[in-house]
Parts: C-alpha cells; sequence; structure tokens
C-alpha cells in the first residue's frame, strides 16, 4: 500500500508491518479509527512515522500477547512489537467518557491489533450501536467481489469508468438505485 491509497493514523497493524497477507480487515480498522476520532474530537492515533504510529497504537491496545502476533509474516517485524515496553493500555471508556456503552464496544472489536480477530464488515454492520442506521433489506451483502485491481497509471476518469462498470456488471440494482 503507498500513501496515496491510505494514510498513516487510519492504517492497521498489519499495514504498518508490511504484512502481505491482509483482507478487508484493514478498511475496519481504519473505520474504527474514524469512528474513535468521532468519538474523541481528534485522531486517535496521529503517528509520525510508522515507528511511532505502532508505539500509539500498542500504548492505547496495550502490549500484544504473543498468539496475537501469530498474523506478522516475519520473525524481525514480530520481536520489533515484542521489544516495545510492557503496557496495559487504556480502556476506551477512560478515552471517551461521553461516548455511549455500545460505540465503545463496537471500536473494542474493531480496533482489535490481530486482524483475524476483529469484527467483520457484516459484523460490525449488524452490532447494536448500528441498529438504528443498518437495514439488510435495503443494504444486503454484496454476492460477488468487486476487482479493484486498479493501476494507478491509468488517472482518475479511467479508474472511475473501470469503477462503475464492475458495480454495473456484478451489481445491477445499484443501476437502478441510480436511475
Amino acid at each position: 500500500m503507498t500513501e496515496y491509497v491510505v494514510t498513516r493514523w487510519y492504517r492497521a497493524p498489519e499495514l504498518l508491518l508490511s504484512c502481505y497477507n491482509y483482507g478487508t480487515s484493514i478498511d475496519v480498522w481504519s473505520v474504527g479509527c474514524i469512528l474513535a476520532e468521532i468519538l474523541g474530537r481528534k485522531p486517535i492515533f496521529p503517528g509520525t512515522s510508522s515507528l511511532d504510529q505502532l508505539k500509539l497504537i500498542v500504548n492505547v491496545l496495550g502490549s500484544p500477547h504473543e498468539y496475537d502476533l501469530e498474523f506478522i509474516d516475519t520473525p524481525r517485524e514480530r520481536m520489533f512489537i515484542e521489544s516495545f515496553p510492557y503496557t496495559r493500555g487504556i480502556h476506551f471508556s477512560h478515552l471517551f467518557p461521553q461516548a455511549d456503552p455500545l460505540a465503545i464496544d463496537l471500536l473494542q472489536k474493531m480496533l482489535v491489533f490481530d486482524p483475524t480477530k476483529r469484527i467483520t464488515v457484516s459484523e460490525a454492520l449488524q452490532h447494536p450501536y448500528m441498529a438504528d442506521l443498518y437495514d439488510p433489506w435495503c443494504n444486503p451483502p454484496a454476492e460477488v467481489p468487486i476487482n479493484l485491481d486498479i493501476d494507478e497509471n491509468w488517472g482518475e476518469q479511467m479508474i472511475r469508468k473501470m469503477m462503475w462498470n464492475e458495480m454495473l456488471h456484478h451489481h445491477p440494482e445499484v443501476a437502478y438505485a441510480n436511475a
């Protein structure tokens, strides 16, 4: 991932650690960072570098257990995280004392260091905090993944056209919703 695709403050630990095997859990992390920013009125992890970013994350979430580092591809990166001083972290209810307890619960499930233990998009949408906003009948999950194999050299117009065609091809309901 390049700076063009995702800014550091919203980057999931697996991207900061240069892991090659990542999925949609990086988006859940980013949305969790945005939710935290809404609750606290400022970025939760405003790192000045990738190293600083990881330190801020660990300081808030607490030191990850050894079994929470198994997703990291390289032993060097794993040892790097293990070298941080131990911290218990800060509970989100202390960071955001005015927040709805359901928002805190959702945030705790989104901002999980190990991406394999992070809440999924579907689970997040069905979380009680989202109950008034999400209607599965109006927004059913996609049946086919959209191909976003984009060449950054294409230019904005070409990328927009490709994405639109991809949505219409696999998701014809988009055409009706925008007609």
